[in-house]
């Protein structure tokens, strides 16, 4: 152990890994609070958590690799994919956990204000978020809740050398929510590799996905700006934004 590497930091959390140890530091004690709830009734494997003194929280790390990054094709393979939609699959059938999640009227009227903001300060092309706005009016329907992850990145999904899922980390927006969220989080950018996914997971509304794949990289650009992030990186939501013209 000779440094301390800074895996993610914004003024509203930080992630720091020393050895094999990482430390999320985060100005709201609920997120916490939500992780290690959440690790602990999940059934698909998550980090150990070695210790929680708000702000603080200390877990260990998982073995294997990421699936991937955004911004970069996945260097795993197909079985790796399929493995990390049977986990999943486990995770949306587990009993949902016993605090509420997001409703789908707050999702809209974020969808709104978000909308609203892109346009007003010129970010995108106006045409650009008309159609991504119409292609996301899909996932504006009532679902059937699921023990969902919340915030399933690529960067969350850790599989080993055999393709098995050795850990899913960062659980803090971990809820009752729609299924299909999840799957189109891990998927946002690596569209390709939706086939793979379903093979482990299972029959899924392709349609919604991409709904929330316009929903999710309209709504996070603002959040995304104001923090030191760029959407607009090769591959990033910009793009994904973008080529959902490309399929008009």
């Amino acid at each position: 152990m000779d440094e301390v590497e800074v895996v993610v930091a914004h003024s509203q959390r930080a992630t720091l890994r020393v050895g094999e140890v990482f430390l999320k530091v985060d100005v709201d004690p609920a997120h916490a609070d939500v992780e290690v709830r959440a690790m602990a009734m999940v059934p698909v494997p998550t980090p150990a958590v070695l210790w929680c003194e708000p702000p603080v929280l200390a877990i260990a790390a998982v073995p294997g690799t990421a699936l991937g990054v955004l911004g970069a094709p996945s260097p795993a393979s197909p079985a790796a994919w399929a493995a990390a939609g049977a986990a999943i699959r486990q995770l949306h059938d587990a009993p949902l956990p016993p605090w509420s999640g997001r409703k789908l009227d707050d999702v809209a009227e974020e969808l709104d204000r978000e909308c609203a903001w892109l346009l007003a300060n010129d970010v995108l092309p106006a045409e650009v978020v008309r159609r991504n706005r119409e292609i996301a009016e899909a996932a504006l329907r009532p679902w059937t809740p699921a023990f969902i992850h919340g915030d399933l990145q690529i960067t969350h999904v850790f599989v080993d050398d055999q393709d098995r899922v050795t850990g899913i980390i960062d659980w803090s927006e971990a809820a009752p929510g729609d299924a299909l969220f999840d799957l189109a989080i891990l998927t946002l950018g690596h569209e390709e590799r939706l086939d793979d996914l379903l093979v482990g997971y299972g029959d899924a509304d392709r349609d919604v996905i991409r709904a929330w794949w316009s929903l999710r990289s309209l709504t996070a650009a603002h959040w995304l700006i104001e923090h030191g992030f760029d959407p607009d990186e090769p591959g990033c939501e910009f793009d994904v934004l973008r080529a959902r013209m490309l399929d008009s």
